[in-house]
């Protein structure tokens, strides 16, 4: 079936259902073709601005999400049980629900949804705001392997995607979904460090975030190791090697290693507390 014959749901509409569907309905959609429901208002008119035209939108499941083929859970990971239990008794096994809810896993979502109903699971980030996110994407027992393309396909609209098993989707949590923090943390760093070599803040601030945007788009497109990128940029003797060899003796390296595999751990924990 062809995306343009789909309609989309939104079990929530905070700020990561409306970055997808604002993605969604960019230059892939119709906004007619996408719908949500959230008890809060605010949020309903945030997703319903950022939509647009025909998106409709209400506070509670009942009529709304009967015509959606791909139901996106986007509702905090606490009170996921209590929106599920609005939703079920007018599921149908057609439809398609899709979950973006942190440390919930694919066997916890079918034990709540109907027997046989076609799940798949998304870790998204918040660069998805700006269609540039990192997605990883897990198919249940029941999905198919269309039902991973199609999602996979309006994933494409807000940045990567990557298909993985759900055993791995924590380390992409750790990694990707927790990762813009210690990105903004870095520049936050970097930034201090022109201030203290003399520039000004805003100046520093600037040059620290086109720095690490510019480094990541150049390993993006050039598919170049980032150590052969590293080494180009180190001449001998030169001002680069000083700095390197300041982040290997703090431990630098070590950190971001360390950072990453702490909040896989807590997503696993989440895991646990969820089921």
């Amino acid at each position: 079936m062809n995306l343009k014959d789909h309609k989309i749901g939104f079990l929530g509409t905070g700020q990561m259902a409306t970055a997808l569907a604002a993605g969604f309905t960019a230059d892939l959609l119709s906004a007619a073709q996408i719908c949500g429901c959230d008890p809060s208002a605010t949020s309903r008119e945030r997703f319903a601005a950022a939509v647009g035209g025909e998106c409709h939108v209400a506070d509670a499941p009942a009529g709304v999400l009967d015509a959606a083929d791909i139901i996106f859970l986007a509702v905090k990971p606490q009170v996921m049980t209590s929106a599920l239990g609005q939703l079920t008794a007018g599921l149908k096994s057609r439809q398609l629900i899709v979950s973006i809810a942190a440390g919930i896993t694919l066997s916890s979502l079918q034990s709540w949804l109907p027997d046989g109903q076609r799940v798949i699971r998304v870790m998204p980030n918040t660069p998805c705001l700006i269609q540039r996110g990192a997605c990883g994407i897990s198919g249940g027992e029941t999905s198919t392997a269309d039902d991973l393309k199609i999602v996979s396909e309006l994933l494409s609209t807000v940045g990567l995607v990557e298909t993985v098993p759900e055993r791995l989707l924590d380390a992409v949590t750790g990694l990707s979904g927790s990762g813009p923090a210690y990105v903004f943390q870095m520049i936050e760093a970097l930034s201090d460090g022109g201030v203290r070599a003399g520039l000004p803040r805003a100046v520093a601030t600037r040059l620290a975030a086109q720095t690490l945007a510019g480094a990541a788009d150049m390993l993006l497109q050039t598919g170049q190791h980032p150590g052969v990128l590293k080494d180009a940029v180190t001449s001998p003797g030169g001002t680069t090697i000083a700095g390197l060899q300041q982040l290997e003796r703090l431990g630098l390296r070590s950190a971001l290693i360390d950072a990453v595999q702490a909040a896989t751990d807590r997503s696993r924990e989440l895991a646990t507390e969820a089921s």
